[in-house]
C-alpha cells in the first residue's frame, strides 16, 4: 500500500480558489488510479474526480466539472487538486485515495489507501 497525506485545505469566500496536496510514500504514482473524494456534513462520502497516467484518463464528477482539476508531480509523487470558483456545497472534508489496481472508478470501494483527509469550508 502507499501512505497519503492530504494538505491544502481550509477556509475560503464562495468564487474563490484552493489547491490541495497529496502527497504519497512508497511505489510511484504512475501504477495507480489516484482519485480524490468528499464528504460533507451529514451525507456519505463522494467522487470527485480520478486520473490514471498509463491510460491517459481522468474522470470528473458533475458537479465540479470545469472547475476543479486533478493533476500530478510524478517526481514529487504528489497528486493536486485545483478547485477554482468554490461553492458553499464544496464544503467537505476532502480524501486522496489510491487504486494499486490502476481501474478508473467512481466507486470508492475500489481504493485500497486512503489519507487522513483535509477540510475545505466555503463561506457564502
Amino acid at each position: 500500500q502507499v501512505q497519503l497525506v492530504e494538505s491544502g485545505g481550509g477556509l475560503v469566500q464562495a468564487g474563490g480558489s484552493l489547491r490541495l496536496s497529496c502527497a504519497a510514500s512508497g511505489r510511484t504514482l504512475i501504477y495507480y488510479t489516484m482519485a480524490w473524494f468528499r464528504q460533507a456534513p451529514g451525507k456519505e462520502r463522494e467522487f470527485v474526480t480520478a486520473i490514471n497516467w498509463r491510460a491517459n484518463s481522468i474522470d470528473y464528477a458533475e458537479a465540479v466539472k470545469g472547475r476543479f482539476t486533478i493533476s500530478g508531480d510524478n517526481a514529487a509523487n504528489t497528486v493536486y487538486l485545483q478547485m477554482n470558483s468554490l461553492k458553499p456545497e464544496d464544503t467537505a472534508v476532502y480524501y486522496c485515495a489510491a487504486d494499486r489496481a490502476g481501474r478508473l472508478s467512481r466507486n470508492e470501494w475500489y481504493y485500497d489507501s486512503w489519507g487522513q483527509g483535509t477540510r475545505v469550508t466555503v463561506s457564502s
